[in-house]
């Protein structure tokens, strides 16, 4: 019994560390750093974010103070047993990914959505894929690319998935393991927040749920990429609103390299994956 545990173990190893490899080589996580170069650039894609603006960073402020005021010691108390010298930082990670996470919660419940809804779209018409953007809103004549998102035919995703919160809690207890564990649970973060960047991509182009499992599979390297740059950027205290809306128009220009085409075999337009080459 205790070989197979050990062989089962290595196997999983290996798979995560070849998933490791692929996903450092497809260079997706250029592009949350991308969406930030871009969405500075354009500043027709400010106004979802500047409309929803003091409120978020209202929320989110009280969220992360509150968080670290009345759950940073007690955890960091708890870590302590299993991290030792390292209990501190695991815990701060820890409280800034359960703000993040609570803030996520309530801001696309009731502030941010629909913002963040139009922030893809509209990122989608600058780069010329309207016909797209068509099949699921009303578009309007003009030039900014705001202003021409009209009625949604198709309606927005879930603003709350219980799925997600509950594997949220499930990965939680791998904090307790020193450093690595902490590392474990980012990956696991961006495993499922890679695929969840596109689920307005995969809704405007009418999948159902079998084509998207398929896509997800064929790039499930690329999207855990993606998913761990936006999670890290998203720990960020209070400035994660602005990055939930820059790491929504990253998602938008891959999807746009998606729809033109312009993706190797990695997943990802040949740009990034000379980026990628040259960090190796």
């Amino acid at each position: 019994m205790e070989g197979r545990v050990k062989e089962v173990a290595v196997e999983e190893a290996e798979k995560i560390k070849s998933m490791a490899i692929q996903a450092a080589r497809s260079g997706a996580y250029f592009y949350p750093i991308r969406g930030i170069l871009y969405f500075i650039s354009h500043r027709a894609l400010w106004k979802p974010l500047t409309s929803k603006l003091v409120p978020s960073l209202t929320l989110g402020t009280a969220i992360t103070v509150g968080m670290f005021v009345v759950t940073y010691v007690p955890q960091v108390a708890v870590l302590a047993f299993t991290q030792g010298p390292f209990a501190a930082i695991s815990g701060a990670i820890l409280v800034m990914s359960e703000s993040s996470e609570l803030f996520t919660i309530l801001s696309k419940t009731f502030l941010i959505q629909d913002a963040l809804v139009d922030t893809f779209d509209a990122t989608l018409v600058t780069k010329d894929t309207t016909d797209l953007v068509a099949s699921g809103r009303q578009i309007k004549s003009g030039n900014d690319a705001v202003a021409k998102l009209g009625k949604m035919i198709k309606q927005p995703f879930a603003k709350f998935a219980p799925k997600a919160l509950i594997r949220y809690l499930m990965y939680l207890p791998l904090n307790f393991i020193p450093v690595v564990g902490t590392v474990m649970f980012v990956i696991l973060q961006g495993r499922r927040a890679g695929p969840a960047a596109h689920t307005r991509y995969f809704q405007l182009k009418g999948w159902n749920s079998s084509q998207k499992e398929k896509h997800i599979q064929e790039y499930q390297a690329p999207y855990t990429s993606f998913g761990i740059a936006s999670v890290l950027l998203e720990l960020v205290p209070v400035a994660s609103i602005l990055f939930s809306f820059t790491n929504t128009v990253g998602a938008a220009l891959w999807a746009a390299d998606m729809e033109k085409g312009h993706i190797s075999e990695h997943g990802t337009s040949p740009d990034l994956r000379e980026k990628a080459k040259k960090a190796e």
